[in-house]
């Protein structure tokens, strides 16, 4: 099994593949990869064949599908498609047959079929207007069902029924908007491995709310909402991106303003959130991931060129290891793989 880390770096236009060791977590550059552009959001499928990226070159913007090489983790063009903006979020669905794409700007969500290449297929399939302020978009488990949470005065989440057959998107039946708290503005969500449970940050709120998800219908209620800050606080603070361990025991969210990664506990039984406090990072991080192993986590940050490695102990603390890796510019996205 060979382990890597891909990182898009914006200001170069270009993305890192980095070879990582799963022993010590270290970092090496393995491949430099020429974009052209310049590029933000990534996923790769379920599969781990190909990655998409979200590119821009003034105000030209398009997704490139990438082949993985499973040897060397290097990637091969596959080509790319046009779209109305850059997409800060992206995920194929559960079948590998469709990319999920939301719009900040643009306010909306498309749907792009997968061809069996692993290129895109234009045009897009779905194009759903949402509202201004659209962070994610993501299927949940059984493929059912999609959700595309909303940050600043949108501050709901969009509930929608998906087609995994022609990759539509139509509102929920039930609940198609679910409005959020006061202040909370929800911006990414992560799904419980085991529970009917979903996690999401606020990034208004500088809080995590954790939903029941009702696999039935497709909706989410909320049950518990904690602070990703100490008890004083931090002015300014925002949340940016969320992420739970692979066992499904911890949970992690960035703090911009505070400069830290919340760390929480899950609760076996119930799948509530016990804060383990923040370890301070990189300055202003943003994109982080955690590797699929579950023992190490990588975090960039806005206003630093660095990636910081920690590792996570059994009960989810995370502990800095080493020194931080020189990207030489910063992370648009962290996206750690692992291939056989």
């Amino acid at each position: 099994m060979s382990h890597y880390v891909y990182v898009p770096i914006g200001s170069a236009q270009h993305l890192l593949v980095l070879a990582m060791d799963p022993l010590s977590g270290a970092l090496a550059i393995q491949h430099e990869v020429p974009l052209g552009k310049s590029p933000h959001a990534m996923c790769a499928d379920f599969a781990r064949n190909n990655v998409y990226i979200g590119l821009r070159q003034g105000e030209v913007y398009t997704i490139a599908a990438y082949a993985i090489d499973r040897q060397t983790g290097g990637l091969t063009p596959l080509g790319e498609v046009a779209v109305e903006g850059m997409p800060c979020y992206m995920a194929t669905d559960c079948t590998g047959k469709f990319l999920l794409a939301a719009y900040y700007s643009a306010g909306l969500a498309t749907v792009h079929a997968i061809g069996a290449d692993g290129a895109l297929q234009e045009p897009a399939v779905c194009r759903y207007e949402t509202e201004t302020y659209a962070h994610f978009i993501a299927t949940d488990p059984t493929n059912r069902y999609a959700f595309v949470p909303h940050v600043e005065s949108a501050n709901a989440i969009y509930q929608f029924d998906f087609d995994q057959t022609t990759g539509q998107l139509t509102a929920n039946k039930h609940t198609a908007i679910l409005a959020c708290g006061a202040g909370e503005g929800p911006r990414h969500l992560v799904f419980h491995p085991t529970m009917d449970l979903v996690y999401a940050d606020n990034e208004q709120g500088s809080s995590v709310t954790v939903y029941r998800f009702d696999s039935g219908q497709g909706t989410l209620a909320g049950v518990q909402t904690v602070s990703t800050l100490p008890a004083e606080g931090c002015e300014g603070n925002s949340n940016a991106q969320i992420h739970i361990h692979p066992s499904g025991k911890s949970l992690y969210v960035s703090n911009r303003g505070h400069d830290s990664i919340a760390m929480f506990a899950i609760d076996a039984e119930t799948g509530l959130l016990t804060s383990l406090g923040q370890q301070p990072g990189e300055e202003v991080p943003r994109a982080f991931a955690i590797d699929p192993d579950g023992d190490f986590l990588y975090s960039g940050a806005d206003a630093s060129n660095f990636l910081r490695t920690f590792s996570i102990g059994e009960d989810g603390r995370l502990e800095p290891q080493g020194a931080s890796f020189d990207l030489g510019g910063t992370a648009g996205w962290v996206y750690p793989l692992v291939l056989a």
